[in-house]
């Protein structure tokens, strides 16, 4: 069985252990490849993504646990990159980039769509209703598909972090899945791979993976790509939801994900990850 996750952070963002630490749980859980995927500076914005000192130190971690422990594991240097921080143009010194987006404006500041039920509200307040919110949040998206360094759509629908009940917007509502479609549309003409992120599941705030059901199908019909990952900031987390989530990839109908090689991202079939 392949176990693989490319969403991870450590001390030099937001998670909670080093690089080593990390590297170590992967080994005992019997994971093949581990990605570290710390979060790109956006200090203009955030508190917690790398800084310069941060991510200079983070590189030479990652590939100084990469060397020493090649005969047990496969290690792969990512970024995690914001729409609104720094672009990283050129993969070099990574070997993977996923894209994402934390952030919408309301007025003259910017607020983090998955931080609580609380800001969600007031961000829907902003807006006037979720669909508003979910307009501008989808145009943001969509810049992803322009950047031709990434390689990874980082959890599609995060602004549905606190709507899991339902509370602010059917996830069926018409409108929003037109937004949402358009966005994932645009992503799969550029050949991005969408993530199935049980990150959220980890810490408690759902009981599902993004994206949505209805999303992870579209993406299927539509020929898009997957990969499986764990948003991981907590080691004993690496793998959390694994097993449920290949449930819920194949019944949405894939029969591959996206496996990260030395050479590059290989179409796997599922059933090699079961």
């Amino acid at each position: 069985m392949i176990k693989q996750n490319l969403h991870t952070h450590s001390i030099y963002c937001d998670g909670k252990n080093t690089i080593e630490e990390m590297t170590l749980e992967a080994i005992q859980k019997g994971f093949q490849v581990l990605g570290f995927s710390g979060h790109g500076n956006c200090r203009n914005i955030d508190n917690y993504s790398m800084d310069e000192e941060n991510t200079q130190k983070y590189i030479q971690d990652v590939l100084t646990m990469k060397e020493k422990y090649k005969d047990q594991i496969q290690i792969f240097l990512g970024v995690e990159e914001d729409v609104l921080g720094q672009r990283f143009i050129k993969h070099q010194p990574y070997d993977y980039i996923i894209g994402s987006v934390h952030f919408v404006k309301v007025g003259e500041q910017y607020m983090a769509v998955d931080e609580s039920q609380a800001i969600t509200q007031q961000i829907v307040e902003y807006y006037g209703d979720f669909l508003s919110y979910a307009k501008s949040y989808y145009q943001e998206v969509k810049k992803i598909a322009d950047y031709d360094e990434v390689d990874i759509v980082g959890h599609v629908d995060l602004l549905t972090k606190f709507n899991e009940n339902e509370e602010f917007i059917a996830f069926d509502q018409e409108d929003y899945l037109k937004l949402a479609y358009e966005c994932i549309d645009l992503c799969i003409e550029k050949g991005k791979i969408f993530e199935v992120n049980t990150g959220a599941i980890a810490r408690g705030q759902r009981q599902t993976p993004y994206p949505h059901h209805l999303l992870l199908s579209y993406i299927y019909k539509h020929g898009g790509k997957i990969c499986l990952n764990s948003d991981c900031h907590q080691k004993e987390m690496l793998d959390c939801y694994y097993e449920k989530s290949i449930k819920l990839i194949k019944a949405c109908g894939f029969t591959s994900m996206m496996l990260l090689t030395q050479d590059d991202f290989v179409e796997t079939d599922i059933s090699d990850f079961e």
